[in-house]
């Protein structure tokens, strides 16, 4: 009887700490900042990455984002887009298909540059920042998903970057954002704040 009764509240402590841990997730997204700065303009626009499909051609969501970066080039916030995002979740580049889909729009090369490495959205940042910081970009508006900006600024939030968040619509209404991708990504915030911006930080 006693062993159950430590079975009981090891379980109770085990679910305390998760509901903890969740309402810390959640409460950190709310209060996360959409930038830190108050420019307009921006050295470069950062479309961060999502995979493609099985046959290498861009999903709704990854063409979402693009297609705003593309917009937001077009308006003038700055002159060139920095796409990034590896191999992470198939054999394709991510970058280098939403560079496709970024020419196929009527970007010029010139005006389009890859980070193909990161697998992860810590790794879209760093990777992204030392590039920037090799070029002597100092700025930019990062586009993505909405339900993934709040994760995003907090990861930008350790860099020496002036940035801020904008938010990639759906092109067709209700295309993405579903409540298990948000819960996905309340996930991965309670592991990002847990222990990942420690253990996977990287210095840009």
């Amino acid at each position: 009887m006693g062993k159950k009764k430590w079975v009981v509240r090891a379980l109770l402590v085990f679910m305390s700490a998760g509901v903890a841990l969740a309402g810390w997730a959640v409460f950190a997204r709310r209060l996360a900042p959409a930038a830190n700065t108050s420019r307009e303009h921006f050295d470069a626009i950062l479309v961060l990455g999502y995979p493609a499909d099985a046959d290498g051609n861009p999903k709704p969501e990854q063409l979402a984002r693009v297609t705003e970066g593309v917009r937001e080039y077009e308006r003038g916030v700055a002159p060139r887009l920095l796409l990034t995002g590896g191999p992470a979740h198939n054999r394709y580049v991510e970058a280098e298909v939403m560079a496709s889909a970024a020419a196929a729009q009527g970007i010029p090369p010139s005006a389009i540059f890859v980070e193909t490495r990161a697998r992860d959205t810590i790794e879209n940042v760093c990777y992204s920042a030392r590039i920037m910081q090799a070029h002597g970009w100092r700025s930019a508006e990062v586009v993505s998903s909405a339900y993934h900006l709040p994760r995003a600024a907090m990861i930008l939030s350790r860099t020496p970057l002036s940035w801020r968040m904008h938010a990639a619509p759906p092109l067709e209404p209700g295309a993405f954002g579903s409540n298990a991708e948000s819960a996905l990504e309340t996930l991965k915030t309670m592991r990002y704040l847990l222990y990942a911006r420690w253990t996977e930080s990287c210095d840009p």
